[in-house]
């Protein structure tokens, strides 16, 4: 229904609930970035699959997480169902036609999509503190290490890669700290305490080769669709921080690699972060920063990046102002928090005359939503009253056997499949380590005559001039028998002088019987 240069996202309603005219994204602003808020169950998954499908549809890729399971979905063909159908006659979409969507699963533990990986080099110091919740004097140490690495050209791969290092510079405290500052071997201790819980929970998997390539992001189809990367998150959900960390990784990665393009006429890559909270909850001012400076900068990158959460206040006000496209599904407001962060919402629309924003929020039904987009010169529309469009593609979750098929015919299928375990620090500073042990003893060796261990021999040393050395008198043993241990150890329990003097007598007898 919507034009080449738009996405179709659902009907307007008049005050009177009848139907007034459609609401769409226009392509050329996608790259401005988005807000799908609401509370649970009100429909942002839906909205979620059905901006993916607009976005792949215009050629454009898309990289989304799917954290319940429902969105993989997106890669099978829609159904017709009573209630798909009558949204789409109130919606005025005719045709309302199902397609599957060009997809491409991914996983960072390789169980539910091809293995998605980085290395700690590409991660960085500031991230990896994050992710470890390392104290700010921790944090020093991680800088000092990947400033060592640099300069004696160590690969930081996988997680051995960087313990090998900390443990190398725990031995080096003294001359590394006189370059770069105080390096305890406590901050060391407590950082490598910290890689371990993060390797049971499953850094392993994430950390090393072959990193993954951002081009293979960036896929289309012969007929000019775009590819969908699903990333299964419900079990790296268990890990929220890893979960946070990757995502924003992923973010500064296209940030660095891709070329500035402008304004282009659509994005090049449009990003979901969904449970965007994650990514902001007890983050660091510094980690806030570099969120806005890549939301800000990477719209010239030509990539939109969309977060859906379920408040506006999850969003800090200086990331906020960054998103023009705003999708406000239904709010509570039984709290205090939830009544000022529907005032949020509200506050953030161009105001419109028919209803006031802030009721509506609260009485929005499932897949309903107040929507504003950027129109014509990047100005924000008036907030319009919408009915969501239905999804083309599947409501619900692949089955195992349908995952495993578009697994098996992926476009990189094989590409990461197996790990790579190339020379990196670990190796180097094991060679060093071995080269360093074996010259200590060959130095050793050199010192004492070619031996490395010698014995004393006092019995056939030679007398002083003019005297006869004597044989050595035969020494008595000083070892205890088995009774006399026996008997002193009864003597050391005994509380009594009469006691103690009796069985003295005892021993007396028995050692002079002996």
């Amino acid at each position: 229904m919507a034009g080449d240069d738009s996405i179709f996202l659902g009907a307007s309603r008049k005050p009177d609930d009848s139907y007034q005219g459609p609401q769409e994204l226009l392509l050329r602003y996608g790259n401005r970035h988005g807000l799908v808020t609401g509370a649970t169950g009100t429909g942002k998954t839906v909205t979620l699959q059905i901006l993916a499908e607009g976005f792949s549809n215009a050629g454009v890729p898309v990289f989304c997480a799917d954290v319940k399971g429902d969105l993989s979905g997106i890669s099978m063909m829609g159904e017709a169902k009573d209630f798909l159908t009558k949204r789409a006659q109130e919606i005025h979409l005719d045709p309302y036609e199902f397609q599957e969507f060009p997809v491409i699963f991914w996983d960072l533990f390789g169980e539910q999509g091809h293995p998605i990986r980085a290395t700690v080099s590409e991660m960085g110091p500031l991230l990896l503190s994050r992710l470890m919740n390392l104290t700010e004097a921790q944090e020093g140490v991680m800088n000092i290490a990947f400033r060592i690495a640099d300069e004696e050209g160590l690969l930081l791969l996988d997680m051995k890669d960087l313990q090998a290092l900390l443990s190398n510079i725990a031995e080096r405290a003294g001359e590394i700290g006189a370059r770069y500052g105080n390096v305890t071997k406590q901050s060391v201790g407590a950082i490598q305490r910290s890689l371990l819980v993060l390797e049971q929970q499953g850094g392993n998997n994430f950390f090393g080769e072959p990193a993954l390539n951002i081009s293979d992001l960036m896929r289309t189809t012969r007929d000019g669709r775009g590819a969908i990367n699903v990333l299964a998150a419900d079990k790296l959900m268990m890990n929220p921080r890893l979960y946070a960390t990757f995502l924003l990784w992923l973010m500064s990665e296209l940030f660095e690699v891709l070329p500035e393009v402008g304004d282009p006429d659509k994005p090049k890559l449009v990003f979901f972060f969904d449970e965007a909270h994650l990514l902001f909850d007890d983050a660091p001012k510094a980690l806030v920063d570099r969120v806005e400076q890549v939301v800000r900068l990477i719209r010239s990158k030509g990539v939109g990046v969309y977060f859906v959460t379920q408040n506006p206040l999850d969003v800090p006000e200086t990331v906020l102002a960054q998103l023009g496209n705003r999708i406000q599904h239904a709010l509570r407001a039984y709290t205090p928090r939830e009544q000022k962060a529907v005032k949020t919402a509200a506050d953030t629309f161009r105001p419109n005359p028919d209803f006031d924003c802030a009721t509506a929020i609260t009485q929005l039904g499932t897949g309903e939503a107040l929507v504003s987009t950027l129109e014509n010169k990047g100005v924000p529309s008036m907030v319009q009253r919408t009915l969501i469009r239905p999804p083309s593609s599947r409501l619900g979750p692949v089955t195992p056997q349908e995952r495993q098929k578009i697994i098996g015919q992926s476009p990189v299928a094989g590409q990461y499949d197996r790990t790579v375990d190339r020379e990196s620090a670990f190796e180097i500073l094991q060679k060093r380590a071995a080269e360093t042990q074996a010259a200590q003893e060959q130095t050793q060796g050199q010192g004492n005559g070619g031996s490395g261990w010698t014995l004393p021999d006092f019995g056939n040393a030679p007398a002083p001039s003019g005297r006869t050395r004597r044989a050595p008198a035969p020494r008595t043993s000083n070892r205890q028998t088995v009774t006399e241990a026996a008997i002193k150890s009864v003597v050391r329990s005994v509380g009594s002088s009469v006691g103690r003097a009796l069985v003295r007598g005892i021993l007396g007898s028995l050692t002079r019987r002996r």
